[in-house]
């Protein structure tokens, strides 16, 4: 038994290929760990707000010394933390948006990637709290990012496994649709996709 977190931040809802994909690797995790308990966030119905001046002075605020209205604002915040000590497979769903990570996705990393929380700072740097955990991501795109000349403006990748490795998880996999806005690749794309999954 494993539990499974799924994150989506597409807009295309149930038509998103990267959701699908997503929803795919869900599905050979849950057929090879029967009984597998899976949670689903989707950041584009139900967003995490950008960060404002009050929710930022509260997640620089020790616990200790919280008002009541911080700790009501850090309420999802410290929700979606517990979500994530809790996962054992991280399944990130995500279009290339501008060759980069949907607004809604890094909003919801702005209220993970918490000092104190995902990280701590020591004499030696920071050092991430979360290790044991893997992170699969499920991307789509209308080119072709995986190699050749457009690989180095595919921004979204290295980021997400930057950000992940800060917090300490370093077990990664990457899923590519690939080839959505090309005639010839496009039909074939999330086949091709799916077929690649090891879980």
């Amino acid at each position: 038994m494993k539990n499974i977190l799924h994150v989506t931040s597409s807009p295309r809802g149930d038509e998103s290929i990267s959701t699908q994909l997503g929803r795919a690797i869900v599905s050979e995790l849950i057929s090879k760990n029967p009984g597998s308990e899976l949670v689903e966030i989707d950041l584009v119905n139900n967003p995490f707000p950008h960060l404002d001046g009050k929710q930022t002075t509260a997640l620089r605020t020790p616990t200790d010394l919280l008002t009541e209205e911080q700790k009501q604002l850090l309420e999802r915040s410290n929700e979606a933390v517990r979500q994530l000590f809790t996962a054992d497979h991280i399944i990130i769903s995500l279009p290339l948006h501008n060759f980069g990570i949907a607004s809604v996705l890094k909003s919801w990393l702005d209220n993970v990637i918490r000092a104190g929380h995902t990280f701590s700072y020591s004499s030696e740097g920071p050092k991430g709290l979360l290790s044991g955990k893997k992170v699969h991501i499920a991307i789509a795109t209308g080119g072709i990012y995986s190699d050749g000349p457009m690989a180095a403006l595919d921004f979204a990748v290295p980021y997400l496994e930057s950000i992940f490795k800060f917090i300490g998880i370093t077990d990664f996999e990457v899923y590519r649709a690939e080839g959505l806005g090309i005639p010839a690749l496009q039909e074939k794309a999330l086949e091709k996709a799916i077929e690649s999954i090891a879980v």
